[in-house]
């Protein structure tokens, strides 16, 4: 896999197209400038990855029907792919008090989890995820914040650096672009003081989201980063029926690519919010790159992030995207291949959301990949 991200690389550097006839229109040429970067060759190690997610970030792992075991590793490594994202809510098991020590068996779970990664010759990325206090009150919680990721460099710093550090996942809310940008690099400047050899891997705020990325300040000489972005688009397909997901995301029966064979009618409490029944109106009448769920659309917005990282010089990593079980199964495959072939087209390497649980490419209870998904992620050469 690692030999087809190079490839793909090389074929978009030379502007070459390398998807489907049928599928998304022609690509741009992908990072021209710092291909060959210590964080370029970094990103593209990356190459296909999944999350395993809904474990440790839960408030206590298995608490959201998710307990990360042995096998997985071995699975995931032998369908071909190359890094696995492991989401961690460190916030839940360290003191609320100086010096925010973390406890040492959640430590050494964490350490379990590595150790079986690198087992496998999986580059391992280790976040801090489901912080929810800090983007309610950030100010009083950025102290602790630095102090659990020191602890984390320190106990990680002699690791291989196929061990990556993502300090927070999706900033939002009161933890605003600028307070994210100075709070990111009081973060950097502690963890560099402890290890100047891990790849950080940074996203801006609003969620991860591709507009985010033109909020971000990566803090000046720090070379060693990749910066990652998020992609759901469009929500009311991919979240149709997630049951956090709010009124908005309540009608199911949305396909994709839109327009859909026959309209699909919002349910009443989705037609109250304006921007809904707007996409509504668009989804079930646009056709071609007009309709908000179309392939091209999702090269548009991939083409935004590439000329982000084409200004700043900075790899990218799409570090999460998947369609909620809810949605059918070939429209959930047909979306994934489809972002998946973008990504790639563009040197994008990528971690699908997720291994085993609402999103999963993998069924635990049958103890079998669902095959369309994993098609979708891991073609055929």
């Amino acid at each position: 896999m690692r030999k087809l991200a190079v490839l793909m690389l090389v074929l978009s550097l030379l502007g070459c197209r390398v998807i489907g006839e049928d599928e998304p229109p022609p690509v741009p040429t992908a990072l021209p400038t710092e291909v060959g970067t210590l964080a370029e060759a970094r990103a593209q190690r990356l190459g296909r990855g999944v999350n395993l997610g809904n474990a440790l970030e839960a408030p206590a792992e298995g608490e959201w029907g998710m307990v990360i075991e042995a096998p997985f590793f071995e699975l995931i490594s032998d369908a071909g792919f190359d890094t696995v994202r492991v989401p961690i809510r460190w916030s839940a098991h360290a003191e609320t008090q100086p010096p925010y020590t973390v406890e040492p068996g959640f430590f050494e779970r964490v350490d379990w989890v590595i150790d079986q990664s690198l087992a496998q010759d999986l580059n391992v990325v280790i976040n801090m995820h489901h912080y929810d206090e800090i983007f309610v009150s950030p100010d009083e919680h950025a102290g602790r914040f630095v102090a659990i990721w020191e602890q984390i460099a320190r106990r990680y710093r002699d690791r291989p650096d196929r061990v990556y550090f993502e300090p927070l996942n999706e900033p939002h809310d009161m933890l605003d672009a600028g307070k994210w940008n100075a709070l990111l690099s009081r973060t950097v400047t502690a963890l560099r003081q402890i290890d100047q050899a891990h790849t950080l891997i940074v996203g801006g705020g609003g969620w991860n989201s591709i507009a985010g990325l033109k909020t971000l300040a990566i803090p000046e000489g720090e070379m060693n980063v990749i910066a990652t972005f998020h992609y759901y688009e469009p929500y009311l397909f991919t979240h149709q029926g997630a049951e956090w997901g709010g009124p908005e995301v309540g009608t199911l029966g949305l396909t994709w690519p839109g327009p859909p064979q026959e309209k699909v009618e919002p349910v009443p409490d989705a037609k109250k919010v304006e921007w809904v029944r707007t996409w509504f109106l668009r989804y079930n009448q646009n056709r071609g790159a007009d309709n908000p769920a179309s392939p091209e659309q999702i090269a548009r917005a991939f083409d935004e992030a590439l000329s982000w990282s084409h200004q700043r010089g900075i790899p990218l990593w799409l570090g999460e995207f998947g369609a909620y079980s809810t949605a059918d199964m070939d429209s959930r495959a047909r979306w994934t291949a489809t972002v998946r072939e973008v990504a790639e087209a563009r040197g994008i390497p990528w971690a699908y959301w997720e291994f085993g649980a609402g999103f999963g490419v993998y069924d635990r209870t049958l103890g079998a990949w669902r095959v369309p998904l994993l098609d979708a992620l891991m073609p055929a050469e």
